[in-house]
C-alpha cells in the first residue's frame, strides 16, 4: 500500500443509486426475494433500456438487461457487490459499504408499526396518525392521502424494517415544522422501541397525484463501529456528502454536506464539486428511482445521458465509482427494498479498463478499497481490490 494512493489517486467520486439491484443474493429467499432483479425487470417493463454510458463501462458483463449490449472493450471496470449484514435497507447497505457489518437481525416491523411506537409518535406530534402499516410510499399516499388532507393526521408507514416514515402535505404541516416534530418523535419513539431510523417525508400535490416533495430528513442511530468516513477524516482527507449521506452517518466525519431535494440537484452538486474540491471523497446519494417502472426507466436513461458531463471533468488522479445500496424490484406488488446484488462500475483517467472485479460477498470490500486508494487506515472488515483497479 505504501505510496500507491499518494502517487496516483487524489480524489474519488462515489455515487450510490438507491435501490438499483441486479439480481438476488444467495439468501434472498429468506427475505421473500428469490426472484428479485430490479434493473432487469425495469428494462423488461419498458421494452428495453438505452444506457450507452454504463454499457460502455461493462454493465452487460454483470447484468442481463434488455437493451444493454455486451462491450468487447469496456472503458471501465465492472463487478458485483453483495451484502452479509442482516436487513436490506439503506442503513444496512450504506453501513456495510463503509465497513460496518450488522451481524444480528434487528427488531423489525414486518407486522406493522407496534402500538408503543405509534403512541410515542402521536405524543411527540401532538396529533393522531393514520396508516401504521407495511407498504410502499406510493401505496400509502394513494390510500391515505385524501384522509390526511381532510383530517390533518400524518401518514405513518414502514418498509418492514425498523424504520418509520412520517409523511405530511406541506399545506398541513410545513416542511421545517415536520422535520422538527419528527426530531422529537425520534427521541421519544426510540425509547419505546429499538428503532433504527425515522424519516420525515414532506409531500405535495392533489388527491390522486400526491408525490414526495422537498427535503426528506432521516434520523438514524450512530454506526456502531469505525466507518470509511471516519478513517478518511482521520487521514486528513476532505469528505463531502451529497443527499442523504449526512443523515445515514449522523453527520459523523463529514467535512461538509449538501442536502438535495431531487436526484437532479444531487447530480448537479456532484458535478459542480469537481471544480471546487481538490482531493478526498465526494460521496453522493441519488434517490433516482420512483416506484413506477416507466418513470424509473426514464430516470435511469437520463442519468446515463448525463454521466459524460461528470466524466469529462475527471482529471488525472480521479476515480468515479457507481454502485447501489440494495434492490427495489418494482415488479413486486409491495415495491419495497429487495435483497439483491448491486452493480460496481469504476472508471477514471488512470483506472485500468476492461477489468472484471468479480463478485464480492460483502460491500465492505469497496470501503476497504477506497481507504487504501486514499491512504487511510485499514478498516476492521473488508478486503481491498485496489490492486485490480490501478493501471
Amino acid at each position: 500500500m505504501e505510496g500507491i494512493g499518494a502517487r496516483m489517486i487524489n480524489r474519488i467520486v462515489l455515487i450510490v443509486i438507491d435501490g438499483l439491484g441486479i439480481g438476488p443474493l444467495p439468501d434472498a429467499g429468506e427475505y421473500g426475494d428469490a426472484e428479485a432483479n430490479t434493473l432487469a425487470h425495469i428494462a423488461d417493463a419498458v421494452g428495453g433500456l438505452s444506457l450507452p454510458t454504463m454499457e460502455a463501462l461493462g454493465l452487460r458483463h454483470i447484468a442481463q438487461v434488455r437493451g444493454v449490449n455486451l462491450t468487447t472493450q469496456p472503458s471501465g471496470g465492472f463487478g458485483r457487490l453483495g451484502f452479509t449484514s442482516r436487513g436490506k435497507d439503506s442503513v444496512a447497505g450504506y453501513w456495510e459499504t463503509n465497513g460496518v457489518i450488522l451481524r444480528d437481525r434487528t427488531p423489525d416491523f414486518a407486522g406493522g408499526i407496534p402500538a408503543e411506537v405509534v403512541d410515542a409518535i402521536e405524543q411527540a406530534l401532538g396529533r393522531k396518525v393514520i396508516g401504521t402499516r407495511v407498504a410502499s410510499m406510493g401505496f400509502m399516499l394513494s390510500e391515505y392521502g385524501a384522509d390526511h388532507m381532510a383530517s390533518g393526521a400524518p401518514i405513518v408507514w414502514t418498509d418492514g424494517g425498523a424504520t418509520c416514515y412520517i409523511g405530511a402535505h406541506e399545506s398541513v404541516i410545513p416542511q421545517s415544522q415536520l422535520q422538527q416534530q419528527c426530531r422529537e418523535a425520534w427521541k421519544v419513539a426510540r425509547k419505546a422501541f429499538p428503532l433504527i431510523r425515522l424519516v420525515a417525508r414532506p409531500i405535495a400535490g392533489e388527491p390522486g397525484s400526491f408525490h414526495p416533495h422537498g427535503l426528506r430528513k432521516d434520523f438514524i442511530v450512530e454506526p456502531p463501529g469505525v466507518t470509511m468516513l471516519d478513517a478518511l477524516n482521520r487521514a486528513g482527507q476532505i469528505v463531502m456528502g451529497v443527499g442523504k449521506v449526512h443523515d445515514v452517518f449522523n453527520g459523523r466525519s463529514l467535512t461538509r454536506h449538501f442536502p438535495a431535494a431531487t436526484a437532479t440537484e444531487a447530480f448537479d452538486e456532484t458535478v459542480g464539486m469537481l471544480t471546487k474540491v481538490p482531493r478526498g471523497l465526494i460521496y453522493t446519494s441519488l434517490d433516482l428511482l420512483p416506484e413506477d417502472s416507466v418513470q424509473a426507466g426514464a430516470a435511469l436513461e437520463e442519468f446515463d445521458r448525463r454521466l459524460p458531463d461528470l466524466f469529462e471533468k475527471l482529471r488525472q488522479g480521479d476515480v468515479c465509482i457507481i454502485t447501489s445500496d440494495h434492490g427495489r424490484d418494482m415488479s413486486k406488488p409491495e415495491k419495497r427494498p429487495t435483497r439483491e446484488y448491486v452493480p460496481l462500475l469504476i472508471t477514471g483517467p488512470k483506472v485500468a479498463h476492461g477489468v472484471d472485479f468479480g463478485t464480492h460477498a460483502t460491500a465492505a470490500d469497496l470501503g476497504q478499497t477506497i481507504v487504501e486508494a486514499l491512504q487511510a487506515e485499514r478498516l476492521p472488515f473488508g478486503e481491498s481490490f485496489w490492486q485490480a483497479i490501478k493501471p
